[in-house]
């Protein structure tokens, strides 16, 4: 599957003008509130017409201004996830699975009732009514019924925005397996960085309408001139490792890629498990030599990349892990008082515990085509 989109839009004194491909999985469109994401996937949906523009789903032409050609939203195919669940109140959860297949002819339905129920978890709901279903639940009925239409690609805005924490660790896992059981590319709307660095196979930054940058995670999340839009607050990078072994006395697993080894707390994965790992820039500490009778368990050897400084006490420092990168937030004192500057060798210091579960996604492969499933 490929995706392209290319529009513009002015709405007010907002102006939308944002152009990207990508590929099969699941595409984030990540950027802060008012950035034009929404506005992008309702151009895609069909539910909203831009002045000019281009879009392209798997080769076929859904809009083209300069054609005069705009397929409409009914016939283009495209499942929606909002928000809010919008189940049928007075239809069963299997009623409501089974209301978007009626509009899909027979010869075009690709996914089976079965096969949904199971990829989603949701065998035990079946004769319930909505009403009777946590947020979490309806989330996954909403998605098993746009499954069920047979899309060509399957648009989710802020899925997760409603629920509380403990209803999004719930459904997470299910959107990991969809991405990665499903044959329905996704295009997934988000400002959390937790949520895009876990699910996303290509991430889309947005900033005031435009495009600032499109990539992997990695690169994406290893960009220092990014952060303020990534969010300066969480920022962090993402490593991909995989599971050495278990130490089964002190209940910590090692990970191990080719920048080094890391202990975390212990995983259920088995040896040979690829992983990718997202590490907070405010916890890592630099040195300049390797430290004797510390806490931490995990060090990491490098060389300095970049250093920004940022308003008030605080730099950024990029550090580069043969071929890897990791981000460290420290004082403009310490980048003055240690010499931190590019091509400095350092040892980053990681504590183990600041590696939990939601920093951590499963993924089946180490190479550049990144097939995910979760922990």
């Amino acid at each position: 599957m490929n995706l392209e989109v290319d529009v513009y839009r002015r709405l007010g004194a907002f102006t939308l003008e944002a152009r990207f491909s990508a590929g099969a999985g699941l595409t984030a469109l990540f950027g802060p509130s008012g950035a034009g994401k929404s506005s992008v996937v309702n151009i895609i949906a069909g539910l909203l017409r831009p002045e000019r523009g281009r879009v392209v789903v798997d080769g076929r032409v859904l809009l083209d201004t300069a054609q005069g050609i705009f397929v409409p939203k009914y016939r283009r195919r495209i499942g929606y996830i909002f928000q809010e669940p919008r189940l049928f109140p007075h239809l069963t959860v299997r009623q409501n699975l089974l209301y978007g297949r009626w509009f899909t002819p027979d010869s075009e339905r690709r996914e089976r009732l079965d096969e949904i129920i199971e990829l989603l978890g949701i065998g035990s709901l079946l004769s319930r009514g909505p009403a009777l279903l946590s947020g979490g639940e309806k989330q996954r009925v909403a998605i098993g019924r746009a499954l069920l239409a047979s899309p060509h690609l399957l648009l989710m805005d802020e899925p997760l925005a409603a629920l509380d924490e403990a209803r999004k660790s719930e459904i997470l896992p299910y959107i990991e397996r969809m991405r990665d059981e499903s044959r329905v590319p996704i295009v997934y709307v988000s400002h959390s960085v937790p949520e895009v660095t876990r699910l996303a196979t290509t991430m889309v930054l947005l900033a005031e309408g435009r495009v600032a940058a499109t990539g992997t995670v990695s690169e994406i999340m290893g960009r220092l001139d990014l952060g303020p839009i990534t969010s300066r607050y969480e920022a962090g990078a993402v490593l991909e490792m995989r599971v050495a072994s278990h130490d089964d006395v002190y209940d910590l697993t090692t990970l191990r890629s080719q920048v080094g080894e890391l202990r975390i707390p212990r995983i259920d994965a088995g040896v040979g498990t690829s992983l990718r790992i997202r590490i907070r820039s405010r916890d890592v500490v630099l040195a300049l030599k390797p430290p004797d009778s510390v806490s931490a368990l995990n060090l990491l050897s490098g060389r300095i990349a970049e250093v920004r400084r940022l308003d008030g006490p605080v730099a950024d420092v990029r550090v580069e892990l043969d071929g890897e990168v990791l981000l460290a937030r420290v004082t403009r004192f310490t980048i003055d008082r240690l010499g931190l500057v590019p091509g400095r060798p350092v040892f980053a210091i990681i504590k183990a515990v600041a590696i939990d579960r939601r920093s951590l996604s499963q993924v089946r492969s180490m190479s550049d085509d990144i097939d995910e499933i979760t922990l």
